[in-house]
Order: structure tokens, then sequence, then C-alpha cells
């Protein structure tokens, strides 16, 4: 059954209406993580054929099963919206779109491989370059995030909130946190391989800044994004605006998060 798309926040079947898509999410979501699940083993390496992509970056043949998974489920249920994923060939038919559908089906397909735990299907519905609502699941974590505009961000039922995050650590790419780690008397901790986790733990209180290196996608963000801004934090080039998603242009420069308290003294030592 498709989900209605809401026009506007105003209005109890809208409400109502953004309510199902956002449960929508959060059930393919789950699905997904479960199937994906049947290829992953902790600690050893995965039994899904492992291909590589131009550059080198890997894809698994689970990466492939829940894309095609997500695709038929969720542009069943979406029929009004694009549809953007890494697994899948870009069009620019979603660039007409007022909705669109941005997916990840396995965001950290490295260590998914390996048996490493900290990976996610990260799934977002964005409406006019903003994410409306976002689930990611990280089955092998027992974490499922939910999100949606303008009613909070959840972990595991939770209501999230980043102004209890009282947590030192950054976490991201060494040479990108080392300096700030020394200007905001932080502590540096290896970066988490999901870019989305990785962000979605500043949320939760995991780390209380996340930093993305040059050249992260809309995929791997757009749930993420939303996450953090719905429990009160802020994910932001240097720049510091919000970031614009379903443009022509998918790639993003360096990206700082932080709760909203500590995002613009992250900025301004990142800019110096």
């Amino acid at each position: 059954m498709s989900v209605s798309a809401p026009p506007s926040p105003i209005g109890a079947q809208n409400v109502r209406n953004a309510q199902d898509a956002a449960a929508t999410l959060a059930r393919a979501a789950r699905a997904a993580g479960a199937m994906a699940m049947e290829w992953f083993h902790a600690g050893r390496r995965t039994r899904a054929r492992v291909d590589y992509k131009h550059g080198g970056s890997p894809v698994t043949e689970a990466d492939l099963a829940v894309d095609a998974f997500l695709a038929a489920e969720l542009r069943a249920a979406f029929p009004y919206a694009g549809w953007l994923s890494e697994e899948t060939a870009d069009s620019a038919e979603r660039l007409s779109r007022e909705w669109v559908l941005i997916v990840d089906p396995i965001d950290g397909t490295r260590a998914f491989a390996d048996g490493d735990p900290r990976w996610a299907v990260s799934v977002a519905l964005v409406r006019r370059g903003a994410p409306f609502a976002a689930a990611l699941e990280a089955p092998a974590l027992d974490q499922s995030f939910t999100a949606l505009a303008g009613a909070g961000a959840f972990l595991n039922g939770a209501r999230l909130s980043a102004a209890d995050n009282v947590s030192r650590k950054v976490a991201g790419p060494k040479p990108l946190i080392e300096k700030l780690a020394r200007r905001l008397d932080l502590e540096t901790t290896p970066k988490t391989p999901s870019l989305a986790v990785r962000m979605a733990h500043v949320a939760s209180g995991v780390f209380g800044a996340a930093v993305a290196s040059p050249n992260a996608h809309d995929w791997d963000i757009a749930a993420a994004d939303l996450i953090l801004r719905e429990a009160g934090a802020r994910l932001a080039g240097l720049d510091g605006r919000r970031i614009v998603y379903n443009r022509d242009a998918i790639r993003h420069g360096a990206l700082y998060a932080a709760p909203a308290h500590l995002h613009d003294a992250l900025i301004a030592a990142a800019r110096s």
C-alpha cells in the first residue's frame, strides 16, 4: 500500500501521512537490516561475494540484494518520490521531483565484509532538498535510529537529546580531528567505518563530535543529518549552512557534526 505525500505539516491528515511515511521507512530499514544479517558474520569475513567498483570501493551481493529489496518496497510505498541510491545508476529524473528517496543499502561495506558490526542501512525521504523522515538500521549493533521532521529523533524507541551529550570524544579521520581535539580539549577516537553511524552516534551521545572527510555523498549522510537535527545537533560544512540534498552534485566537502551548543566552536576551530 502506498503512502500519501504530506504536502504541508499543517492538518491532522497530513500529520497522519507523515507518521505513516516515517513508520514505512522504519519497517523497510528493519527488514533490509535483517536481510543483510544473513550474510554478516561478526569477527569473520562475509560469505557474500565481494566485487569492486571503479575506484576500488567494494560492493557485495548483500549490498545489491538489499538495494533491490528497498527499491521494490519503497518505490511502491512512495510512488511520488524520485530515487537516489549508491547501488543504483543515477538518473536526472529525480531532480524534477519534490520528494526523493535517498538510500545507502549498506553504509560501511568494508566493515560489513570484514565482520565489523559498525555498518547500517540508511534510508531518508527528502522533500525540496531537506530530509523529512529517516531510518538508520544498525542490526549488528542492535540499534534502530528513526527521525521525523518536527517530531524528534529516537534510538530503539527512546527519544534522543543532544543537549544531554557530555562525551568529549571526537571521531573521524585522524588528520582532520587531531587539530580539533587540541583546540577544543577533546579526546580523539578512531573513526567509525560507517559514516552514517558515526554521525548518528553524536545524536546518541557516544561521541561529542564527528568529522567526515570530503566526498561524502547524499546517501551517506541524509538519514543521519535528520537524526542529528531532530536530536538538537547539527551537521554542516565549513560554511556552517544546512546541507541541501537531491542536487545535480551529490558530493560534499568535509562535514562536522556536534550538539547545537558546540557546533559553532567546532566549525570555528576547523576554519582556523
